[in-house]
């Protein structure tokens, strides 16, 4: 470990299965020291963690950092989005928080858009269209099926707001995350009274959206944590916001996030309303816009597949008719919250890593069909597509993007972006500078560029005219 340059700063992800802390040095961006704990996710009917959980993985990533966490003048928390968690009078979580993950809402997605003037109204109004992960359907369907839950309730909070409040005492948020609630309004950057009324929440029990550059607090004693008292505390964002920061993305520049959810997004000086619900308008957490399109179904999604057929998830053949929708946990891209996994084309000699490969075309596709409805009409198609995520180093991944999209790939070494966006937010704080030109001095996207190769038409218009007749099977 090398001495520092200049002040310590850190940053976290508090994802769906674990928490990973990093302490960086703010003048080079070097990482000092990291940590990762686990958490659980529940595996019945719905998708739920206790929030103590990741405040004991927070504690212990940050031990596992050591001495450097102690000298640390700021830190940042960047969260899992969507998650609805719930407090008492005394700061206790009522019940476990609902995961973005968790698609029971989707009857009450459904509804409301209905009922508050249909798609039109909540695109224009939030920058997006309720799906079943975003919160505002969450707290819908607690109203409806745990009104006793709901009595209790003396605080919304979202994931990584939980975490910076036990921080700090103080009940902030940032307009990153709070794009993504279904509350929050993109066109005046305040709470919606009418959708909080319509759906009983009382914008008291919300938390403060603290403005970019920011300083949501500073961390108080008996936090059992190893920062002295007084060390700031940024605002945090979610996941997918922080990852941007992490990248120091410019506007136009397309990311495709292969984690447990796929994402692709980029940065926007324009508000996004989208209708058709496809593209989520959330706001980026350093001032401007983050268009972004989701899928419940990704890396997790073929690991499954390549467990069934008791496969290394490299061991592909080219899927040779085959066509697999990977629909496992339902879909959000496209919107199909009750689907599950559609296989078509299955002959004698169909191999199991022609079904492999089908996995990865099918939840490449999903993401891809999206990516021009996140994009500008002015941004450049034929710019590098950066891949990040969990899957971004698998060769499969990389390939099958690579020959789906017809776009060069661009692989960032850095492997943490969420929790290095959270560093350079914090590092923010300290120099006064955009946390995304922080990222882009520290030069964390910095990483090999494979080139384009031929896009495979027919497999796209294989995968979409499955998509088309599948009609009923898929249970949306």
């Amino acid at each position: 470990m090398s001495a520092a340059e200049g002040p310590l700063v850190v940053g976290v992800d508090s994802s769906t299965q674990s928490t990973k802390a990093l302490v960086v040095d703010v003048a080079t961006g070097e990482v000092v020291a990291s940590g990762q704990a686990p958490h659980t996710v529940s595996a019945g009917a719905g998708r739920e963690s206790d929030p103590r959980q990741w405040w004991e993985a927070l504690s212990e990533a940050l031990r596992q950092c050591g001495d450097p966490a102690r000298e640390a003048a700021a830190v940042s928390i960047g969260g899992q989005q969507h998650g609805l968690v719930t407090l008492d009078a005394d700061g206790e979580p009522v019940r476990p928080a609902l995961l973005w993950n968790d698609v029971r809402s989707a009857p009450q997605a459904r509804r409301l858009t209905e009922e508050l003037g249909g798609a039109k109204f909540w695109a224009e109004r939030t920058g997006s269209v309720p799906a079943a992960s975003f919160t505002v359907t969450k707290w819908a369907w607690l109203a409806e099926n745990e009104p006793q839950s709901l009595r209790a309730v003396k605080a919304v909070r979202l994931p990584h707001d939980y975490l910076t409040g036990r921080l700090t005492g103080e009940g902030t948020t940032d307009r990153g995350d709070a794009s993504g609630t279904g509350w929050w309004a993109s066109g005046t950057e305040g709470y919606d009274e009418e959708i909080l009324a319509h759906v009983g929440l009382d914008p008291a029990l919300l938390p403060r959206v603290v403005r970019p550059g920011e300083v949501a607090g500073t961390v108080r004693d008996g936090h059992g944590l190893p920062f002295a008292k007084g060390t700031l505390v940024a605002a945090g964002t979610g996941d997918n916001a922080a990852a941007a920061l992490g990248l120091g993305l410019r506007p136009g520049a397309p990311v495709l996030s292969l984690g447990t959810s796929g994402t692709v997004y980029a940065v926007s000086k324009q508000r996004p309303t989208d209708p058709t619900g496809t593209v989520a308008g959330f706001a980026a957490a350093h001032g401007d816009w983050l268009p972004l399109a989701c899928t419940l179904n990704c890396t997790l999604a073929v690991d499954k597949v390549a467990a069934l057929l008791n496969l290394d998830r490299e061991a592909v053949e080219p899927a040779a008719g085959v066509t697999l929708l990977p629909y496992l946990d339902g879909e959000r891209t496209p919107n199909l919250p009750n689907a599950s996994g559609v296989l078509h084309g299955l002959r004698h000699d169909t191999t199991p890593g022609q079904l492999l490969q089908a996995a990865y075309d099918g939840a490449v596709h999903a993401l891809l069909g999206a990516l021009d409805l996140v994009l500008d009409a002015d941004a450049d198609r034929s710019a590098p597509l950066l891949l990040i995520g969990g899957g971004a180093r698998g060769r499969a991944w990389q390939e099958t993007v690579r020959r789906l999209s017809g776009r060069p790939v661009q692989v960032p070494e850095a492997k943490e972006l969420v929790a290095l966006g959270a560093a350079a937010q914090a590092a923010g704080l300290l120099t006064g500078e955009d946390p995304a030109a922080v990222a882009r001095r520290w030069d964390t996207a910095r990483g090999p560029v494979l080139d384009a190769v031929t896009r495979d038409d027919a497999a796209l218009e294989r995968i979409s005219g499955v998509l088309a007749d599948a009609g009923g099977l898929l249970g949306g």
